[in-house]
């Protein structure tokens, strides 16, 4: 008996390895948590109604996308406010069938607001422990430096994650505005000395330059983004060679405006080359998607079969931090989907 594209997206277990925690917050979390710290004038950026919040998601470019990104941040104010967006995010993940995600934060972000690191990290996790309890959905942490605040102060920042000693934070990337990632080459190699995977962002904005210096630079074991190798064969065929894997986010490339249309997508020429691929969302909710939303596009307009999506699914699973017995359940789960 033949079923429907969607109802197949949602009998896949999934994993998600390129999600932010601070673009994962849903608007009514947004309303809520504004409301919340009514009245501080770092808030007076943020509009206070649903309508006003998706007008204010349409963006104009990647730029703009950074600014209203950095402005709703500012909500975050204490531990409990990192808590309630843990767990509300886990839970999320949960009900599209993720059973694992490894969910990137940014220290700088609060750092930068005088926010003490420890008291952040403890809301993060209670709310991480609480979302597993109640659903199983298993989470693991990815800290993030961004381009447009220097080598410098990604240092600084690597020194206050590594003080947490925090087994579940398992990797360390870089994200925002896509300078030269050759300029970071130290803080990975330090990151990667204390035992951090290196998950840089890389091609998504630039072309396939910053991809090569992410993988040789940085020594990067998968690429966020990374799309813009498609326009290298060189680049493809190191990347099919090596099996480094790509975290590709279709709707996020649309709404930055970095790809025109789904249509104009090169992650069917990535496929085609070999090059590992799992799918994944970004910043859901500022982007107007959901993890099963992007896996459903694949199939109806991204052109995926169906065994090619599960693939992409099983590519996750073995670029992931999961612990084995995790790892070796949800592939089980996964060849259990019927195709048809």
């Amino acid at each position: 008996m033949t079923y429907a594209d969607d109802e197949f997206v949602q009998r896949l277990p999934k994993v998600e390895l390129h999600v932010h925690l601070e673009g994962s917050m849903q608007p009514s979390t947004l309303l809520q948590l504004l409301a919340k710290h009514r009245g501080l004038s770092a808030l007076e950026a943020i509009p206070n109604s649903p309508d006003a919040l998706r007008e204010w998601y349409a963006f104009r470019d990647f730029a703009h996308f950074i600014e209203v990104y950095l402005a709703s941040v500012e909500v975050l104010r204490d531990p409990e406010d990192f808590e309630l967006l843990s767990r509300t995010t886990a839970l999320g993940l949960a009900a599209q069938q993720v059973r694992y995600a490894e969910v990137t934060w940014s220290p700088q972000l609060h750092l930068g607001r005088g926010l003490p690191l420890a008291e952040v990290f403890a809301g993060l996790e209670q709310g991480r422990r609480a979302a597993e309890a109640e659903s199983g959905v298993v989470l693991r942490w990815v800290t993030d430096v961004s381009g447009h605040l220097g080598p410098d102060e990604a240092e600084r920042a690597l020194d206050a994650v590594l003080e947490l000693e925090a087994p579940s934070v398992i990797g360390f990337g870089l994200g925002g505005p896509e300078v030269d990632r050759a300029d970071y080459a130290h803080v990975f190699a330090r990151a990667r000395a204390a035992g951090l995977r290196s998950l840089p962002h890389a091609g998504e904005v630039t072309g396939p330059e910053s991809v090569w210096s992410a993988l040789d630079d940085l020594g990067a074991e998968r690429i966020g983004h990374g799309i813009a190798a498609a326009r290298d064969p060189r680049l493809l065929a190191r990347l099919a060679a090596e099996q480094v894997a790509l975290e590709v986010c279709p709707t996020s490339n649309v709404r930055t405006r970095v790809v025109p249309s789904l249509a104009e997508h090169p992650l069917r020429r990535l496929l085609d080359a070999g090059v590992p691929v799992t799918i994944a969302s970004d910043d859901p909710p500022m982007f107007g998607t959901t993890l099963h939303q992007e896996h459903l596009a694949c199939l109806q307009q991204l052109g995926l079969r169906r065994a090619e999506l599960m693939e992409t699914v099983a590519v996750g699973v073995r670029a992931s931090s999961a612990p084995e017995p995790l790892r070796q359940r949800v592939l089980e789960e996964l060849a259990a989907v019927p195709l048809d």
